[in-house]
């Protein structure tokens, strides 16, 4: 676990929201792999969020970040890092990096978490926030998050934090056999649905949807393209 810096938004309340919020809005909600909650735990929230919204932290909503960008609601971190399975050994890609958050809280459960964040301010921020937080099994970077990292590949699970219209297909071809791949994908113009993508084999993939979500657009390139 990481250390805690000093201030005064790591206030014993907000330590005892975030326990609250994982009892109520994880674990009442059918949340109860106990590694991944024990992760939800670890992470402060409050260092994710802009400042002067700390007291929002842990408010069951999603919050707006620089860039017209958000940090999921605590309930989408978790439901999505326990569709995609994640475990002990794993290495991950996540795509939409955004405030680091949810790379955060993976990088509590997998051996190691890539992220790319196509906003290069946000990519620096929360990159200079990870190392100061403590979690080193993180790595960052400006970049186009359709393209994937292939140096890295094979991830044995991908996150999206964006909705597409079609799969990009380098995060197909970059997950290992058993990998799982998690991505909000449109369904007319107002619709989306969170799909989970097994790769059983080179070429099979087995395809589920589990729900109705809401995103922001994954967009190609990155800022300055």
């Amino acid at each position: 676990m990481p250390p805690k810096p000093d201030g005064p938004s790591y206030s014993f309340g907000l330590a005892a929201a975030r326990y609250e919020m994982v009892e109520t809005q994880l674990r009442r909600r059918g949340i109860d792999d106990e590694t991944l909650l024990n992760a939800m735990r670890q992470v402060p929230r409050e260092a994710f969020v802009p400042e002067g919204a700390e007291e929002f932290a842990y408010a069951d909503t999603p919050l707006r970040i620089d860039e017209g960008q958000t940090i999921s609601q605590p309930y989408m971190v978790a439901a999505m890092i326990a569709a995609a399975a994640i475990s002990r050994g794993d290495r991950v890609l996540e795509v939409g990096g955004g405030s680091g958050y949810a790379a955060a809280v993976i990088s509590r459960i997998a051996e190691r978490v890539y992220a790319i964040e196509r906003h290069a301010s946000l990519a620096e921020a929360a990159a200079r926030r990870l190392e100061k937080l403590g979690y080193s099994n993180v790595e960052i970077r400006h970049g186009d998050g359709a393209k994937g990292w292939p140096e890295y590949a094979p991830f044995n699970a991908i996150l999206v934090a964006a909705s597409a219209t079609d799969v990009p297909s380098p995060l197909r071809e970059q997950l290992a056999i058993g990998g799982r791949l998690i991505i909000p994908v449109e369904r007319g113009t107002r619709f989306q649905v969170l799909r989970r993508i097994v790769r059983k084999k080179a070429a099979d993939f087995e395809i589920d949807d589990l729900g109705s979500v809401k995103f922001v657009p994954l967009i190609t390139g990155k800022d300055g393209e």
